[in-house]
This record gives C-alpha cells, sequence and structure tokens, in this order.
C-alpha cells in the first residue's frame, strides 16, 4: 500500500475541480479524524440537520442552504428569502424570543417557482416559541417540514408562586399564615417537574362555655382540625397522625380563607335556656374545599353540643350521673377532625361537675365526683411548618419541637366541696376552668389556635387559624 502525504490537493489546470478515486472506489476516514466544510457540500444526501447560526437575525435576509437561523421579531414582522431548491436542501428557524404570533411572524418567500409543501403560497411561523427544518425534495412538493416543536415542548422545572397572610421562608418552603379572613392568590401554579401542589392546616374556632363560675359547667369543644403532609413529607413524630398524606393542587388564581372566631360564653345566671355558642367553621377554599367545623359548645345544663371536637357534658340529670359530651368530628371527615367531649357528674348537694371538652389529640375527660374533667389534649404540627417562629403560634404539649392546636376546655365544678378541683385545658389553647374568685383570662381558649372554652370564664373560645405551605425553591 502506497502513503502519500501532502497539506494541499488543488486541480493541474484551472477547472476548478478535482477528482478523487475512480467509480466503485470506497474513501475510509478513520476513527479521530475531523473533517470541516468551509464551503458548500453538495451531493451527499439529506441528512435534516443543519448548521445552526449563532447570530441573530432580526430584520429580513436571504437563508442558505445547510443552515439554521435564530430569529427575533421583537420589532416586528420579518421576511425570509428561501434559497434555490435543490433535493436535500435544508434549512431551519427558531423563534429566538418567543414572541412570533400573527403580527410578529415570520414569512418565509418561495424562490421562483419552488413550492412550500406543495402549495405556491409563501408560508407563515406565527406560532410562539416555534423551531421548524424543512428539507427541498423535488418539484412537486418543494419545501417539506421535517422535524417542528415549541419552546414549550421542552419543559423546566416552576414552582407555586403566591401572596397573601404573613409569609415566612424555611428553606426551599413558603407558608403563608391566615390568623383572619384573606385570599390565598397563586400567581404561579407550577408543573411537576417543580412544584403543583399545597399542604393546608385549617383549624376553626372553638366552642363557648358558661360564665358562671360556681355551677359545675363543662368545658367546650376544640375547633376542627385539618391538616396534609404531601409537600416535603414530614416526618413522625414530630407530624400529627392526624394529617393527610394528599396536599391540593392549585390554579393561578385567588383562594378565599376564613377563619373562625371562637364561640362566646353564657352569660352568668341560671337559666338553662341561655344558648350555647359553638365555635365558627375555619375554611380554605381551594380546589377542593376544607372546612373545619367550629367546637361544640357547652354549658351550665344539658348535653355537651356536636361539633368539630364535642362539648362536656354538664351536671345532672339524676344523682351520680350527668349529661353526655357532644360528638367530635362533626360532619364527618377523614382522619377525623375531632373527638367528643367527656360526660358530667351530678352530685346533688354534694358537688356538681362538669365534662371536658373533646380535643383534636383525644377525648374530654369524663367528670367525677369533686372534680371537673379535663379537656381533651389537642394535636400538633411540626415546627418547621413555620420555622424559626413557631414559638408565636400555637402552645408548646407532650411532644417536643412541635406547637399544638385545639385543645379542649375544662369543667368546672361548684362550691358543694371545701376544696374542689377544676378541669384543665387541653394542649393547644384549651381555657382552664375556674370559679370566683378567678383570673378571669385563664378560661378563654388562646388566640389562633382553636382551643375549646373553660367553664367559667367571662370570654369564650379562641380563634381559628389557616396555614398553607408549598415548595418553592429546589
Amino acid at each position: 500500500m502506497s502513503e502519500i502525504k501532502v497539506n494541499k490537493i488543488s486541480p493541474r489546470t484551472a477547472c476548478g475541480t478535482t477528482t478523487l478515486g475512480d467509480s466503485g472506489d470506497t474513501f475510509t476516514i478513520p476513527a479521530g479524524v475531523t473533517i470541516t466544510n468551509n464551503g458548500t457540500a453538495n451531493g451527499f444526501g439529506a441528512t435534516g440537520a443543519v448548521n445552526w447560526q449563532t447570530t441573530v437575525k432580526t430584520s429580513g435576509f436571504t437563508a442558505v442552504a445547510g443552515e439554521g437561523y435564530f430569529v427575533n421579531t421583537t420589532s416586528g414582522a420579518i421576511s425570509v428569502n428561501l434559497p434555490a431548491g435543490t433535493a436535500g436542501a435544508v434549512v431551519g428557524f427558531k423563534d429566538y424570543a418567543g414572541t412570533f404570533s400573527a403580527s410578529n411572524k415570520v414569512t418565509l418567500v418561495q424562490n421562483g417557482s419552488d413550492k412550500i409543501g406543495g402549495s405556491t403560497e409563501n408560508a407563515l411561523l406565527n406560532t410562539e416559541g416555534l423551531a421548524v427544518t424543512l428539507v427541498f425534495i423535488d418539484s412537486t412538493q418543494g419545501w417539506l417540514v421535517t422535524d417542528s416543536g415549541l419552546q414549550s415542548d421542552a419543559t423546566q422545572a416552576e414552582y407555586v408562586a403566591a401572596t397573601g397572610g404573613t409569609v415566612l421562608t424555611v428553606g426551599d418552603f413558603k407558608t403563608h399564615v391566615f390568623t383572619g379572613p384573606g385570599t390565598f392568590c397563586v400567581s404561579n401554579a407550577g408543573n411537576c417537574q417543580g412544584s403543583q401542589t399545597v399542604d393546608y392546616f385549617v383549624v376553626a374556632g372553638g366552642g363557648g362555655s358558661s360564665n358562671n363560675p360556681d355551677a359545675g359547667a363543662a368545658g367546650a369543644g376544640a375547633g376542627g382540625f385539618r391538616l396534609s403532609n404531601s409537600v416535603g413529607c414530614v416526618p413522625a413524630p414530630t407530624m400529627s397522625p392526624l394529617a393527610n398524606p394528599t396536599g391540593l393542587p392549585v390554579t393561578a388564581t385567588g383562594y378565599p380563607i376564613t377563619v373562625g372566631a371562637g364561640g362566646t360564653n353564657q352569660p352568668p345566671g341560671d337559666p338553662p335556656s341561655d344558648p350555647r355558642n359553638p365555635g365558627n367553621s375555619s375554611i380554605f377554599a381551594g380546589s377542593t374545599t376544607i372546612t373545619s367545623a367550629g367546637g361544640g359548645a357547652s354549658g351550665r345544663t344539658g348535653v355537651g353540643l356536636t361539633g368539630g371536637s364535642g362539648g362536656g357534658g354538664s351536671q345532672g340529670p339524676t344523682p351520680s350521673s350527668g349529661y353526655a359530651g357532644g360528638a367530635g368530628n362533626t360532619p364527618p371527615v377523614s382522619p377525623p377532625q375531632g373527638n367528643p367531649g367527656g360526660t358530667g357528674f351530678d352530685g346533688l348537694s354534694i358537688s356538681n361537675t362538669g365534662g371536658g371538652g373533646g380535643g383534636a389529640g383525644a377525648a374530654g375527660t369524663n367528670a367525677v365526683l369533686s372534680t371537673g374533667g379535663p379537656g381533651g389534649t389537642g394535636s400538633f404540627v411540626a415546627d418547621p411548618f413555620f420555622g424559626p417562629t413557631a414559638p408565636s403560634y400555637g402552645t408548646p404539649g407532650p411532644v417536643s419541637s412541635v406547637r399544638y392546636f385545639a385543645g379542649g376546655g375544662g369543667g368546672n365544678t361548684d362550691s358543694g366541696r371545701p376544696v374542689p378541683s377544676y378541669g384543665q385545658g387541653g394542649a393547644g389553647g384549651g381555657g382552664n376552668a375556674i370559679r370566683f374568685p378567678c383570673v378571669p383570662s385563664e378560661s378563654n381558649g388562646v388566640v389562633n389556635t382553636g382551643g375549646g372554652s373553660g367553664a367559667g370564664g367571662p370570654s369564650g373560645g379562641g380563634s381559628g387559624i389557616v396555614v398553607i405551605r408549598y415548595k418553592f425553591q429546589n
């Protein structure tokens, strides 16, 4: 085998053409060899590919076969002259700034009688984000589209973005806290590559009890407690076992938020006909409306009322018995939003006592002789739901690194015993039961916890809270 080493091959005469080999010969290009074309390659057949030019076109031009162009129509429509059609010629165009439209279009102008898609009309590129490759096949069909697509076909991660309430940033997550009515306004719904769902925490207002500090009245039930844990999936034991593992998808719209007020206490006195005042519902009107029911009310006389958690039952109606507590998780949801209240106790002239209001995490305790029932313990959310500001929301409780909400109110006892015992409120804002002389503020449900009112104070249940959490970056 012979070998020739030269730096340049030129034709012997000024014919401008050099022929390599004869018909039937094969030329092999070894691995690792690069062939650079600085001219025009003809007769190699259509590859469907173009050499993309990095100079962005902003005005009319004539395309060259084998080249692709980024075209910016921000300033207005542009006309492009197609090259002469030869079999296998290929050209490409891409919307550079996402501005192709009916008014800012690209017009592909035919070269002579060359057709475009079998038509003698010029072609228009007027779809935002479009990329298109055309190959010339023959005089019948001319330039045919062999490849096209939109910029949206190459999706990127997008994340939920929203405003409303008090916004807290915790790592890659944002938390919107509503302590009063408002609107959760979504400006970007995100996508599956980033985030497109939110978690919710909706607590209703706690129920009201009695303002009579010497009556054996019952503690009120906590507001309903509803929570999801799909974003970031905060693990146990710092996230409530009541959490729904499924969050809610969102769209770019405004979602109304309702934060329920606590129920007020009955005025002092003995008439059993005084109204008993439950807490008010809290609502996140999302893609699926999440409603937490107000806490069940209680009072001086009668069964506890139903609600998110049930109110405790009071003294009576017969010796050594008492009225039943109200049912919790009413209306029913899954996971349950609360628990029932405890039963009261009637000791006649010895001691009358009221049951504790139900809490999100436990039922209210039944009353016994001379001892009012404690309110049921609330449930909790992990500190990362709120971040470093977590101590501003909820109350501490048995589990560390969490904040408690929706505790039941404690039941009262009358003065029939020299050293009566009064029920304590459940962790999560439940009010303690008191009697005169007393510190009135002790019995109130804690604001923005949904805690039920303790028996004997002047005010009532604690207001609710609504919290929305989502991932906003990676």
